[in-house]
């Protein structure tokens, strides 16, 4: 009996447990249409407006600007890692990790100094266990990032580099490809020099032809930060949704496996139930051919 009952219990446990991961997973899904909704959205302006600014930058024109100037022997670089507050995503999290400590390393090896920078608390935990102390951190970039709370960052990269203070922003994050599709990614996105090309992978064999009004070096200055920003913004709603495409994942999964346990417990326990009975019913005929 102590042992079905065991049984029962264990049973009872792991569908608590599965209630629980299939409910992780319907929220997951849903917060992944909405961020989804959002990269797809964010991708188009931040694709045309890093064109504009390769095209501008390689129209010709006279015109020049700090942010394109590339520093090839850079003496200090702010590392950005982009991780999520919650765990139970798989390993999302552990492979950014990995690639930023890469990255890290590749950069001291080089006689740079790091800014180390995290977003995200799994990324803090992690370095903190390491004993790697972060210059900054940040946790309160979400699944629903929003422009102005990037574009504070971004406006302090900006700063920083302009002044000499920092040569290279690197980003390590996860780059949101496809629904089915994710990588991990240590992107440069200062300075801007490494625009990305265009989506179709074409580069212009001819400088592109403009007439700039009122000049070039004024659509410059205002372009290129605002392309600055919006590809930081787009990292972290890159980083958003394949967090939740992680997490839907992991805990359909992990649902999955448990409706595995819970027919495997099932089964013993009506092994158990049987045993039991056979054992009841032969004790029975057994006192009764005693009392004959």
């Amino acid at each position: 009996m102590a042992k079905t009952r065991e049984l029962v219990g264990r049973r009872k446990a792991i569908r608590n447990i599965r209630k629980i991961t299939r409910t992780m997973e319907l929220i997951a899904t849903a917060r992944f249409k909405k961020a989804l909704d959002r990269a797809q959205e964010a991708q188009a302006y931040t694709a045309k407006i890093a064109e504009l600014a390769r095209d501008l930058a390689g129209s010709g024109a006279s015109a020049s600007h700090p942010l394109l100037e590339d520093r090839p022997r850079p003496k200090k670089v702010v590392l950005l890692v982009i991780c999520s507050n919650r765990g139970l995503c798989g390993g999302y999290n552990g492979s950014i990790l990995r690639e930023a400590n890469i990255k890290l390393r590749k950069i001291r090896e080089d006689g740079a100094i790091c800014r180390l920078e995290l977003s995200g608390k799994r990324a803090i935990s992690y370095f903190r266990f390491q004993r790697v102390d972060a210059d900054e951190t940040f946790i309160h970039f979400e699944d629903k990032p929003r422009f102005d709370q990037v574009e504070e960052v971004a406006e302090k990269y900006l700063k920083m580099f302009l002044s000499g203070e920092i040569d290279r922003v690197e980003v390590a994050s996860m780059r949101f490809i496809s629904a089915a599709r994710q990588s991990v990614a240590v992107q440069t996105l200062l300075p801007l020099g490494g625009l990305p090309q265009k989506s179709d992978g074409a580069t212009p064999t001819q400088p592109v032809e403009y007439e700039f009004a009122p000049s070039a070096q004024s659509i410059l200055d205002d372009l290129l930060p605002a392309s600055f920003k919006q590809r930081l913004f787009k990292c972290f709603l890159d980083a958003a949704v394949s967090e939740q495409i992680a997490r839907r994942v992991t805990m359909k999964a992990a649902t999955e496996n448990a409706d595995g346990i819970i027919k495997t417990i099932s089964r013993q326990y009506n092994r158990a139930r049987q045993a039991q009975i056979t054992k009841e019913i032969a004790e029975v005929i057994g006192g009764a051919a005693a009392l004959e």
